[in-house]
């Protein structure tokens, strides 16, 4: 098949879920023997990665217009350049995959979570994302999502099936540490945060909770975000010598940091399967979770939950014994496994959008 992806910053993944998502599934595609294009807003001075077409286009950057843009923008090329089939993320461009379905190319979409619940969004925007879900129960050929609570609020309020995929992760530990090193952390004797640094995300409250902890051990809260500087300097507006935060970290870096951390601190409440909880998990971190149904749906028994507690369940996690704390953490790498492997997601995929193209 020939399969476009749409809707993220591109490929390598330097960003957020999406675009690690697009970047797992159409590497592992390509391997398959697929032609795959991925659509980027990011220019990294490659045009193919592991196989994968990368298309670069413009955009406009600004907080409300940066995906609608870029996602227009390439949904125009699209329709140009055609494809089998095209997948796009973010229920936000909902309304741009009716054009390449007109066209007879056959559309999917991965919604995520309830963006419209995202703090940082104006009136307006919010406005956007809930015709936006209603959309993307009218226009693609399918939608997906990534999390049986997110499936079921689109049974239920628009009396829409969707198609249940959830997000991936690989398992195991990295046995290297230099990233460790250059942040003055020590194996075992750190806490971990990474997400993007916005108000749904809980980054203020997790080091708040830190701070009133009685523990030695350090923090290093890892992220950043492209339009919330007030946000960040509030995050950030902190004397504890503990605390360490660099930004944003990619790659095997941030990779390092999940397979040697004490524990990892998830505190997102908006959204379907969040990428890095799964991926702590994969590397069988020690998992202190922000309790919301989807948080609960990827983590059930295999982590520690919290709500307005976290310092108390900070202080909890260091109280347990040796033993308390490996077992859930193998629980946490064994339910990866089980039930978020890369492979098994591709595969999934493959199978929808061929399932997708007309009957020859």
């Amino acid at each position: 098949m020939r399969i476009a992806i749409l809707g993220t910053r591109g490929i390598p993944a330097n960003y957020g879920g999406f675009e690690t998502f697009a970047e797992e599934l159409s590497t592992r595609l390509a391997r398959l023997g697929h032609s795959v294009t991925v659509y980027g807003r990011e220019r990294h001075g490659i045009t193919v990665h592991q196989g994968v077409r990368l298309q670069y286009l413009p955009t406009i950057r600004h907080k409300y217009f940066d995906t609608i843009a870029h996602t227009f923008f390439s949904t125009l090329h699209l329709l140009l350049h055609r494809q089998d089939a095209a997948l796009y993320c973010n229920g936000a461009n909902a309304v741009f995959t009716i054009l390449p379905r007109l066209a007879g190319i056959p559309v999917a979409i991965n919604v995520d979570g309830l963006e419209r619940k995202r703090k940082k969004w104006n009136r307006v925007a919010r406005a956007w994302y809930l015709l936006s879900e209603w959309l993307s129960t009218k226009f693609p050929n399918s939608v997906v999502t990534d999390a049986a609570a997110i499936a079921a609020y689109y049974l239920e309020r628009y009396g829409k099936a969707t198609v249940f995929i959830p997000y991936g992760a690989e398992t195991g530990r990295l046995r290297s540490s230099a990233v460790l090193g250059q942040l003055g952390l020590e194996a075992g004797r750190y806490f971990l945060y990474v997400s993007r640094l916005e108000p749904e995300n809980r980054a203020l409250e997790v080091r708040q909770a830190f701070e009133a902890a009685k523990t030695d051990m350090r923090f290093a809260l890892i992220g950043d975000a492209p339009y919330a500087q007030e946000y960040i300097r509030r995050v950030r507006d902190t004397a504890d010598p503990r605390i360490v935060m660099p930004g944003a970290i990619y790659g095997v870096g941030y990779r390092e940091l999940g397979s040697h951390c004490f524990a990892y601190i998830h505190a997102t409440e908006v959204g379907g399967t969040h990428p890095a909880l799964i991926e702590a998990m994969g590397r069988g971190a020690l998992v202190l979770y922000f309790r919301t149904a989807e948080n609960e749906e990827v983590v059930a028994d295999a982590g520690i939950p919290f709500t307005d507690d976290l310092t108390s369940a900070i202080e909890r996690a260091i109280a347990m014994t040796d033993a308390a704390r490996e077992a859930l953490r193998e629980k946490a790498m064994e339910r990866v496994r089980t039930h978020y492997s890369w492979d098994a997601v591709t595969a999934r995929y493959e199978v929808l959008l061929r399932g997708l193209l007309p009957e020859k």
